[in-house]
Order: structure tokens, then sequence, then C-alpha cells
């Protein structure tokens, strides 16, 4: 493999989000990036469950370079499986970057070690301790008067019968990490309960499977997709934050295993909301990326906070697109100590990754259907993975069929 130029940047999982990193690194640089996947032989838990493939997004493409890595899924190869990766470009500056906070959390937990041969845009493990789960997450959130839905706190040792808000209620992991790896019939990403029978059946199911650590139960805030907000912040070096973008999804992938992962968003702006999420991320020390989920409760008019991730969001190629490069942000701090100043992102952009016309058929807010159609018809659209530069007739007609299937999927699943 040859790779021409000073850094290289490294991306763990071969997904949508790697593709759109990848796309942002070239469209600045004009470089490739390197994707790692583990390899298909591996036949740990965590490659059954995320897939020890490479994933369609990042198939056929000239813009990236790609390598299978044996037992990059297993904590105890982690790291020496890295190294490795390392040792094949010793006279490249290696900037490592991931798609999921499994990977973020081994890269953070393992810091002291990569921090030799990778530049680490990560927060400190202590710091990772405080905000790692839900539950620890929402004390911050207290501590900072940021709001979230109205929670408890269920253990599984400690079940709790009555909570302080009616039904509908969320149940779903305060772990993420540790829920990933767990396996059982019924499960999803994210439960809804209708009534305190299937309250207690959910839990029980979880209960029953490796998952140990807690479940958060919480209010239904009321609203479909459009009424979700996701804030994607990059934090600099110097624990300034340098970018805030914030993207009003429309539409959300409605399969069971997927709840939560973006098909459509348009970028929208909140002063006041940047500001709040600004200094709380200053305060604790943050650095590099972040993404927080959240929703519009109109019921008091305030965001109420579902979760921050130590990475960038899936879906991030979005803050590119809207003329802001995310990836430029990292590149110019570790590796041209370039100065940044502060950007709140106002520039007015739809992306997605499903065809309009399912985008149109599923988005049911009329204002925001007008505007995207508005914004189509400007020409401030993207599909992350529809790069003209990077075009072939294997990766348009796979590009094809990954619509189909996604049409299929909301088809089969949007209610």
């Amino acid at each position: 493999m040859t790779i021409d130029q000073t850094f290289l940047p490294v991306i763990i999982q071969s997904g949508q989000n790697a593709y759109g990193v990848a796309r942002s690194f070239y469209e600045a640089y004009r470089i490739k990036s390197l994707v790692l996947e583990p390899a298909l032989k591996t036949k740990g838990i965590r490659t059954l469950l995320l897939g020890g493939a490479r994933g369609i997004a990042t198939q056929n493409s000239q813009i990236i370079d790609f390598q299978y890595v044996d037992r990059l899924d297993e904590p105890d190869y982690f790291v020496q499986a890295l190294i490795d990766v390392a040792k094949q470009f010793k006279n490249k500056k290696l900037i490592l970057l991931v798609g999921d906070c499994y990977y973020a959390e081994l890269i953070i937990t393992n810091k002291q070690t990569l921090q030799q041969y990778f530049i680490l845009p990560y927060i400190d493990e202590d710091l990772m301790k405080r905000i790692r789960t839900k539950e620890e997450f929402y004390k911050c959130c207290d501590l900072y008067n940021i709001k979230y839905p109205k929670t408890v706190v269920v253990t599984k040792e400690h079940a709790i019968s009555d909570v302080p808000f009616d039904y509908p209620m969320i149940i779903k992991p305060s772990n993420s990490v540790e829920y990933t790896s767990c396996s059982f019939p019924e499960k999803k990403k994210v439960f809804l309960a209708k009534n305190e029978e299937e309250k207690q059946q959910i839990i029980r199911s979880i209960y029953r499977s490796t998952y140990k650590d807690s479940l958060i139960l919480q209010e239904f805030i009321p609203g479909d997709d459009s009424y979700i907000r996701v804030l994607d912040v990059y934090v600099g070096k110097d624990k300034r934050v340098k970018l805030m973008c914030l993207g009003n999804k429309l539409l959300e992938d409605p399969s069971p295993q997927n709840i939560g992962t973006s098909l459509a968003i348009m970028t929208d702006f909140d002063e006041q909301l940047m500001d709040n999420i600004r200094y709380f991320l200053e305060d604790i020390g943050y650095v590099g990326y972040a993404n927080i989920d959240m929703k519009l409760d109109v019921r008091d008019g305030k965001y109420k906070i579902f979760e921050m991730n130590l990475r960038s969001g899936a879906s991030s190629y979005y803050v590119t697109a809207s003329g802001h490069n995310l990836m430029q942000y990292v590149a110019d701090d570790y590796i041209f100590n370039a100065s940044q100043e502060l950007t709140y992102v106002q520039t007015k952009h739809l992306w997605s990754l499903i065809p309009k016309s399912v985008l149109f058929k599923g988005l049911k807010n009329e204002k925001l259907k007008i505007e995207a159609k508005r914004l189509i018809k400007q020409g401030k659209y993207s599909n992350a993975l529809y790069f003209k530069e990077d075009m072939n007739v294997k990766r348009w007609s796979k590009l094809k069929l990954y619509n189909f299937y996604l049409n299929l999927k909301y088809k089969k699943y949007y209610k």
C-alpha cells in the first residue's frame, strides 16, 4: 500500500461515518484515509454485532485505503493491533479516529501507550469515567443546569415499580458500550413501554442477557423525528471549543437495532443552546469531538439532552457539507498548529442518506418539507456517499442497491 502524504487519518470501522470522515479529509487536503475493520476470521462478540465485513459505504472507493486487522475488536489485543498498523507508516503522523463509542473508550483507556504512535484527539480516562454512562452524564448535567428528560435509574438488584411520570416511557441502557456487547431475542437500541406490564417485561428481558449495568427509565418527550436535534462539536487541544453545528433531524432509522441513527438532517441554529453546551464542555476540560443528542420539548420550549458520545456523530458529514469541514479542524489543530476561532455554523444545508422520494414520504412536518425542497432547488443538498470525484460503475451500482435496501427497511418499520 502506498500513501503519499505527510499525515494519515486512520479510521476504525467502515460504515457511512468512516466515508464521511474520509471524504472530509480528501476535500480539505486531497489525501487518502486508511480505514480499519476487524478481520473476518475474528469470532469475538464485537465482530458479530458490529460487523467484520467492509461496509458498502467505503467499498470501491478511491479516496480510501482499507485493511482488515486481526483481533482489532478484542480489548486484550486492541493496542498491539494498532501498534502493528502504526509501524507500517513510521514516517507519517497518524490521526486516530473512530465511528463507535466502544473503540473511543478503548483508545481513552489505553491513551498513554497509543499516544506514542498516534495523535489522539480524546479526553483522558478520569473525565471519561465522569460522563461515559448516561447516569453519570446526567449528574454532570445537574451541576450545569442542562435539561434532560425526567429520569429514574434501575439496577438489576433494585427494580422499581413507581415512576414520577406517565406512560409511554423510554427504557434504555445507561452503559451503551456494555449493552452493544450483549444479545437477546427482543433486543432493541431503545424501548418504548406503553404500560406497567410492558415495562416489567422489557426490564426482565434485558437483565436475562449479559447486560448488568443500570437501566434508564425516562419520560417520553412528545413529537416525531423532526423535534430531535444533534449537536456536533470540535474542542481544540487548548480545551476551547472551535466549532459547533446544530442539526435538525428530519428522519431517523426506524428499525429496532438502529433507532436514533440519522437518515436526514437539516442544519439549524440556537445561540443560547450552543453557549450553554460550550461553557459545559470547556469547564469540564473536554478535548476532541463530541456528539450530543437531544429533543425539543414543545411543552416548555426547552431542549432535553439524551446523551453525549465521545466522538464525532455517525452523520457528522452534514457539518462539512454545510461549508465547515469538521475534519479540517483536527488536522489544522494537531498537524499544522493553526490558529482557530470559535465558529457557530449558521449556513443552511440539507444532508440525507435516503432517496428524496423516501424523505418526503416520511417527513410529516410541512414547514420543514417546504424548506428542504427549497434547499434542494438551491443546490444546498448532499448525500455524503455520492461524491462525484469518487464515483465508478461498481460503486454507483452498490450505492443504488444500498438505497433500495434503505427504502425497503423504511417501508417495513415506518409507522
